[in-house]
């Protein structure tokens, strides 16, 4: 008995033992912060990189050749956010249960129906030589930050340590985004047999058609049921605003580009900015964490900015009676705390399976699956050039996810394009083809038939994910643009200035008016007067989006006197309301999360943010969704305008750059992106030398 309760004492101690080692490790993480000051030697360098931090802790890289310079972009992304890298990593691959454990494997098995890791092994057998050395430096960085700086705290919590990171791991990371902002197999069957809208016709502002054709939608006279379908059919706000105005509308001469793409609305964020020189090479902006270059910003010349597309990407058909035995392969998954899981997947050289929610088989053709390109190519071309012309050409090899590209120039003008890869398959993605079509060939649409505004001084573009094209174009393109709201506001609040700075732009982006939920307001007695913006201190703005909220969730009866009432503005209907709603502010709050907030590690989150602006607002925020930056660009005078993060640069807790842009967020600055000698010397307050 005597031994017994000794050994029971033993455990008991080694167990609080652990508890107190693994909660120490916990509070360590949380206080760590990877170096910023001073010397780290006996890298894979050729020669010494000084990395400059500004006030928010922004990297400006400067290296006497590219590979150093990516070897050392490498080394800071992984400095500040490694667990991401790897987080990202894993999800793309399918790998994340080998860390989470079982509940998580239904997440890997989706991963994998898209066999990313095949696939990028095929892109970088494509790469030219030039291409894979910046792939490789930039993996060697990530891989000296593991090895040196401290480990993040996500990892000792999960009691893991990163494996070494592959140069094709970010070609796998950059394919992250393909997925989010392609339209999926499982939307296609949602739509398949039903009707869906592709606009609001009353509000579309196609950018093609210019800024003095856009329709006045006090004189629309479409189908009474327009403004109720795009509620229902709205996807998620994962989308983007961009705007630009060439030099001849400016007050400054210049032209002005503004972007902010929405996307989850995370920490840490889903861009890092980045300030990149070595000699013949000079960028700055964001880019993805885990990609070497810049993705969205400008280089010494041009600009560039982004939206999704929402176009048709892939086409979706029936499985045929009998497949091919050969076409069958099995995935293993190693899950922790489990063991091995084996899950067979169908695959052939043009086509994958994929089973839907309702049980269905179905076929997939997708260019990214059948001639897998890196877009990171068209990126780094974008970074190195010397004008709109270079851009666009640039853009011609880019395969997607396919997006709406505007650029400027520092001569004053800007440029317009969607570019990527289109199917031209006559359903576009609304319906799934019967099996017969499978030996049908739908070649993409030519670059040049894409729309497009020509480069000019005179020109002023926007778009915010809806329909881009006027009457008479000759492809549908899309089975459902996002709704036209935020397009056709960004187009008024231009028309309503003959001259714009950066200082307008900056606010237009902070536009929380809601064109459609002001327009439903309008037939609700106690809503008529509501000013239509989701502004923090508004109760009505709740009220608006609780109306909204119940009328697509009943879809019957009161929704049919709203609809018959669209078009004789004396009907009004009536619901009850809330007797005293929250203020927006409060009832509309949003949390930046985590990751790994859903087990339990809520003490990683962010800032809450309140309420201001929703779904159909030019500045999004809504569900879990934002506009993930705010950037102006001044073009050619690149130390003004500027671009801010919803959180900070880090992904440390430890770090004073966590959550310091939170502020300036919330209250809409743009804060300052050096870019030359002068701006980079005066704002830098770290400095660190990477060493051979």
């Amino acid at each position: 008995m005597k031994r017994t309760i000794r050994t029971a004492g033993v455990i008991v101690l080694i167990g609080v033992v652990a508890c107190a080692a693994f909660a120490g490790n916990i509070f360590v993480g949380m206080h760590a912060a990877s170096a910023t000051n001073g010397t780290v030697s006996g890298l894979q360098l050729d020669a010494p990189v000084l990395v400059r931090r500004d006030a928010r802790g922004i990297p400006h890289i400067r290296a006497t050749n590219e590979r150093d310079l990516f070897f050392a972009q490498g080394y800071v992304e992984a400095s500040d956010r490694l667990f991401q890298l790897d987080l990202l990593r894993r999800y793309v691959y399918g790998d994340l249960s080998e860390i989470l454990g079982k509940t998580v494997l239904p997440a890997d098995e989706d991963s994998r129906v898209v066999p990313v890791a095949a696939l990028v092994e095929e892109q970088w057998r494509k790469l030219q030589p030039h291409d894979r050395e910046m792939l490789q430096a930039f993996a060697l960085g990530v891989n000296a930050a593991i090895q040196r700086e401290p480990t993040p705290v996500e990892f000792r919590a999960l009691m893991y340590r990163p494996k070494p990171w592959r140069a094709q791991d970010s070609l796998a990371v950059g394919f992250a985004t393909v997925l989010d902002l392609t339209d999926s197999w499982t939307d296609v069957a949602g739509r398949n047999g039903r009707h869906v809208p592709l606009s609001d016709p009353c509000y579309d502002a196609p950018v093609t058609s210019g800024l003095a054709h856009i329709a006045d939608p006090k004189h629309c006279k479409t189908d009474a049921a327009a403004l109720i379908e795009q509620f229902l059919a709205a996807r998620p706000p994962l989308g983007s605003n961009e705007w630009a105005a060439g030099a001849a509308h400016t007050a400054t001469g210049r032209a002005l580009l503004a972007n902010d793409p929405h996307l989850r609305l995370q920490i840490p964020g889903v861009w890092y900015l980045v300030d990149l020189q070595s000699p013949g090479y000079h960028a700055a902006g964001a880019t993805l964490a885990g990609t070497p270059g810049v993705i969205l910003g400008h280089n010494d010349r041009i600009a560039w900015g982004a939206t999704n597309g929402t176009v048709a990407s892939l086409s979706v058909f029936d499985a045929p009676k009998h497949l091919d035995p050969a076409g069958w392969t099995s995935e293993t998954f190693h899950v922790r705390l489990g063991g091995e899981e084996t899950v067979r997947y169908y695959r052939t050289a043009k086509t994958f399976g994929v089973k839907l929610d309702d049980g269905r088989f179905v076929l997939v053709k997708w260019s990214a699956y059948s001639n897998p390109q890196s877009p990171l190519l068209a990126f780094d071309a974008l970074d190195r050039a010397a004008s709109i012309e270079d851009g666009l050409r640039a853009l011609r090899a880019y395969p997607g996810p396919t997006q709406n590209f505007e650029l400027a120039q520092s001569d004053g003008r800007v440029a317009y394009t969607l570019a990527g890869s289109i199917p031209t398959d006559p359903t576009w993605a609304r319906a799934i083809h019967p099996a017969s079509d499978l030996s049908a060939n739908y070649p993409p649409v030519a670059f040049d038939a894409l729309p497009h505004v020509a480069p000019s001084r005179d020109a002023i573009v926007w778009t915010s994910n809806n329909k881009m094209y006027g009457p008479g174009y000759q492809y549908q393109l899309s089975p459902q643009f996002a709704p036209p709201y935020r397009a056709y506001r960004v187009a008024v609040m231009l028309r309503a200035r003959s001259r714009y700075d950066v200082a307008y732009f900056s606010a237009m982006q902070m536009d929380t008016f809601s064109i459609p939920e002001h327009e439903l307001a309008g037939y609700f007695r106690g809503l008529r007067g509501w000013d239509g913006r989701f502004s923090p201190d508004s109760r009505d703005a709740t009220s608006a989006y609780i109306v909204r909220k119940q009328l697509v969730e009943q879809r019957g009866g009161l929704m049919e006197g709203i609809l018959a009432a669209r078009n004789d503005r004396g009907v009004i209907a009536t619901m009850t309301l809330p007797a005293s709603p929250q203020p927006w502010g409060i009832a509309g709050e949003v949390t930046v999360k985590h990751p790994l907030a859903a087990l339990g590690l809520s003490f990683l989150n962010g800032t809450t943010f309140a309420g201001d602006g929703d779904a159909f607002t030019v500045r999004v925020q809504n569900n879990g969704f934002s506009q993930s930056f705010r950037a102006v660009w001044d073009v050619g005078n690149w130390d003004a305008g500027g671009i801010t993060i919803p959180q900070g640069e880090s992904g440390q807790p430890g770090s004073p750059h966590y959550t310091d842009e939170a502020a300036d967020w919330s209250a809409g600055r743009l804060l300052s992106l050096p870019f030359s000698t002068a701006a980079v010397d005066r704002a830098t307050v770290e400095q660190q030398t990477l060493q051979p």
